[in-house]
């Protein structure tokens, strides 16, 4: 590549992204410390490798350029519903879901984080095909069936998480792809209204003689999925089960105060009260160890590595590069939404890491892709410049 691109790369983009890997590092060094007791640094140490990789997988796919991906659209989407496909009949299980792949006795994949980067590399060349021409009902069909596929093979896992953020990456494509606003935000909201009477039927017990019939609706999830995506409304109605998480994770943020209570001075996290709070829960960490300057801090730092994505794709040449960088922004944002939410009592327990901080090996690699990615727009949104 033309050593002359490398002018136009987003600077700030890159210090924030170094910013939040390194905040990983710290904040792991203090969450996962009594986790595991014979190698208190064992996550922390196996985090710079994932990130030390993921750097390399940055570097690689920034150098690449992205319209080449097109190229490849069908073989990329063939190997996501393979590695997807792999899961249900190799993967292995914990804590009741399949989601991994065993390479060796200690390593696995997950190949759901890479779904999201495979989908948006592909629903981006769909949609660009389809760029004015997604003005009515049946014009949604068909991106609709081309991402239903491997959203129903992630939701088999179960991963309902990750299933809704294809949701939210499909969301926010289609608007930037020029899907009528008013039809398919009106489509969306029909959606979300059946969704929310359905739930209402089958969790009421107040209702009268001639809904009870309701109650008996099949659902597409289980009781404790869908106890799960309610619970967080009154976590108190059962607090040593799905509610536990929600109390210890509210006690931990709300004791941190404005200050904190110091490093790897916490109570719910060095205690272990605090369930996953290396993963998930790595938020409530932070809130409980550093408080609301430490909370609002981390969140700034994401504030100002959101807007540059957005000014990356902004400039995006042509729709394709425009559409990968919608995708990639809607996955961060809505990983950042939701597990904040979350962690602070107001959203369901989802099971949905913090982008670039929370530990996992896979999810680091598909965020430094997604990071890869964006500088690969990035470099190239620009004349160059002699």
């Amino acid at each position: 590549m033309d050593k002359r691109v490398y002018r136009n790369i987003d600077l700030l983009f890159v210090v924030f992204t170094f910013l939040l890997l390194a905040a990983s590092l710290f904040i792991l060094s203090t969450a996962s410390i009594n986790v595991d007791k014979a190698d208190p640094m064992h996550y922390v140490k196996a985090q710079a490798i994932w990130i030390a990789s993921g750097i390399v997988i940055a570097i690689v796919l920034a150098g690449i350029d992205y319209q080449k991906w097109r190229h490849f659209r069908w073989w990329i989407y063939g190997l996501n519903l393979a590695l997807l496909g792999a899961v249900i009949l190799f993967g292995s299980s914990a804590k009741g879901a399949t989601r991994w792949i065993p390479i060796t006795s200690t390593i696995t994949i997950q190949p759901s984080e890479f779904a999201k980067i495979f989908i948006i590399l592909t629903l981006g060349d769909f949609l660009a095909e389809r760029q004015g021409k997604l003005n009515d009902f049946k014009d949604f069909i068909p991106p609709f069936l081309f991402v239903l596929i491997p959203m129903l093979l992630i939701f088999k896992q179960p991963d309902l998480g990750t299933t809704l953020v294809f949701a939210a990456i499909f969301i926010g494509m289609m608007f930037v792809a020029g899907a009528n606003p008013y039809k398919f935000g009106g489509l969306l909201l029909g959606g979300a209204c059946i969704v929310a009477v359905a739930l209402w039927l089958h969790f009421a017990t107040d209702l009268p003689w001639w809904l009870h019939w309701a109650q008996g609706l099949p659902l597409p999830m289980q009781d404790y999925q869908l106890k799960r995506l309610t619970i967080f409304v009154n976590p108190a109605a059962d607090t040593s089960g799905d509610g536990y998480h929600i109390i210890q994770s509210i006690w931990a943020i709300g004791s941190g105060g404005f200050w904190g209570k110091g490093y790897r001075m916490g109570t719910q996290g060095q205690l272990n009260f605090l369930p996953e709070h290396h993963t998930d829960f790595i938020f409530s960490v932070v809130g409980e160890e550093f408080g609301f300057i430490g909370t609002v801090t981390l969140l700034f730092i994401f504030l100002i590595f959101i807007l540059r994505s957005v000014s990356i794709a902004m400039k995006a040449r042509g729709t394709y590069g425009m559409l990968i960088g919608t995708g990639i922004i809607s996955m961060f944002t809505f990983h950042i939404l939701v597990n904040v939410g979350m962690t602070s009592g107001i959203m369901p327990v989802t099971g949905i890491p913090l982008p670039l901080i929370s530990f996992g090996g896979s999810a680091m690699w598909s965020n430094m892709a997604a990071v890869g990615l964006l500088l690969s727009i990035n470099l190239r949104s620009q004349r160059l410049m002699f």
